[in-house]
């Protein structure tokens, strides 16, 4: 009898399920999108409720289109939006306020005073990889504590659980039987120390976060409990957790020192795996948790860009100037080959290399020719100049890269990779599989469960769909990526001159 796995993938702006088998062929999929709210500026919220209802029903139709109902399953492998925050009531299991989005800047005036009072950032970064930044979880959590009535008094008392949103899933899943997350994810919290692999007690007291509301932390395959039958038809043990953007990486099979993959979603997410000792970076990098089996730790360098596949929706959803994603791809090829048009997408700030929460969008070089192909051209082009500030950002703390693994919505358009490698001046490597998140989550949990053998079993997994190579010269490339460079600048004084 076929052996499926039940992959979660909970992401930013929707909930997805999808039904591998043993060959890690996709054989089932449903996907469910929920509200954003925006009740302020630089404010992004979610509805946990709606996030659980939405990963419920998509759990639900990922079974139907798959054709095998829940006995069928192995395991449930999890993987989720990292860093954004949620608290719960303990009884019932109900959220007591939206969660704080990944993207939310609020905390932005609160770490800026940390800097002010002389926290000890370098101390901070050795802890946790991190940098002081309103994007991790810690101040969101302490912002939630401290501003909602009455949750702090609550949280002493024991009646409130808090977590990252693979926590929240799991503590519905299972019945409020098991509040756990995995290493990964407790890394992006910056409450996680990574080197003792444990939460730590000066972080907790300078964010004020009480330990007792916190998960336990397992191993990114691990026996994270079991799924009740009232929810799938069967009881189904959870065996595998990773943070997104660590589970695309396990799913790109970067499980070598050096190897490097780059998920283009709602944001833009580079990760390269630096072995089984941390690489602090000295360019504003972020160093994480790759995953943790079996009590080692593997280690990445991350750089992390807000902006990616959300550019693009704001194109279609503010502006109208496209009715779908996709035909960007039609109208970028339109646009002259020597655009000057720059388009900085710093919605929300601006992430790695500049960690600049206060820097906006901004459009650069528009003149009465400018038309929609130069701006959907600019919006594609952007993704791939952010992540040559990241790649250059790494190449600077001593690591080169020449093959770049893509995965996520954004790598079905050939313009954009085509123009990636263009830019990079390396090699980029489409998969046959491009769901390499839920991927990811399958095959970690898969190895728990004896579905999968070893790392060099999923490995030999990975099939190449197409590798898009350097076709410009090094003129076009320095001409172009000195444009982008005075773009962000501008972005960054806030001036346009």
């Amino acid at each position: 009898m076929e052996t499926f796995i039940l992959a979660i993938d909970q992401g930013t702006s929707s909930s997805r399920a999808l039904v591998f088998d043993a060959s890690g062929a996709l054989r089932g999929l449903a996907q469910r999108e929920f509200t954003q709210y925006f009740p302020k500026d630089g404010w992004v919220e979610h509805d946990a409720g709606e996030i659980w209802q939405t990963t419920l029903s998509s759990c639900r139709g990922a079974l139907r289109d798959a054709g095998i109902g829940a006995g069928r399953l192995a395991c449930i492998g999890i993987t989720n939006q990292r860093e954004t925050t949620v608290v719960w009531d303990r009884a019932s299991g109900e959220p007591v306020h939206r969660a704080i989005v990944w993207q939310d800047r609020r905390t932005a005036e609160h770490c800026r005073k940390l800097k002010e009072r002389g926290v000890d950032e370098a101390g901070l970064q050795r802890k946790t990889g991190l940098l002081l930044d309103p994007y991790f979880s810690a101040t969101k959590l302490q912002w939630l504590l401290n501003e909602v009535p009455g949750l702090r008094e609550r949280a002493e008392k024991d009646e409130l659980a808090a977590g990252t949103i693979d926590s929240f899933l799991l503590w519905r899943l299972t019945g409020g039987r098991a509040h756990r997350t995995d290493a990964s994810n407790a890394s992006r919290t910056m409450l996680f120390n990574i080197e003792t692999q444990d939460w730590d007690p000066d972080l907790l007291e300078l964010f004020d976060i009480p330990r007792r509301i916190l998960p336990e932390v397992c191993d990114s395959a691990a026996d994270f409990g079991t799924a009740g039958a009232e929810h799938l038809g069967a009881a189904v043990p959870i065996t595998g957790v990773l943070g997104d953007q660590q589970a695309a990486a396990f799913g790109q099979c970067c499980f070598e020192a050096g190897a490097a993959k780059s998920t283009y979603g709602t944001g833009c997410f580079l990760l390269m795996h630096t072995g089984d000792q941390p690489l602090y970076s000295r360019n504003r990098l972020l160093t994480t948790i790759a995953y943790r089996l079996e009590g080692k730790t593997s280690y990445a360098v991350e750089g992390s860009i807000f902006m990616a596949g959300a550019t693009m929706q704001w194109l279609r959803d503010k502006l109208g100037l496209i009715r779908e994603s996709a035909e960007s791809e039609a109208l970028a090829k339109q646009c002259a080959e020597d655009s000057a048009v720059y388009l900085v997408p710093a919605f929300t700030g601006l992430g790695a290399p500049h960690w600049d929460p206060d820097a906006r969008g901004a459009i650069f070089g528009m003149t009465r020719d400018t038309g929609i192909p130069e701006i959907a051209s600019a919006a594609l082009l952007s993704v791939c100049h952010q992540t040559r500030d990241l790649t250059d950002a790494i190449a600077a703390d001593g690591v080169g890269l020449n093959r770049l693994r893509v995965d996520g919505g954004m790598v079905a358009n050939d313009f954009l990779l085509q123009n990636l490698a263009d830019i990079l001046d390396c090699e980029v490597h489409r998969p046959v599989v491009t769901e390499t998140t839920a991927l990811g989550a399958a095959c970690v949990a898969g190895l728990r469960a004896g579905v999968f053998s070893s790392l060099d079993a999923l490995a030999g997994l990975w099939r190449l769909d197409r590798g898009f190579h350097p076709q410009r010269g090094q003129a076009w490339r320095e001409r172009k990526t000195a444009g982008w460079s005075d773009a962000v600048r501008r972005t960054l004084a806030g001036t346009p001159d």
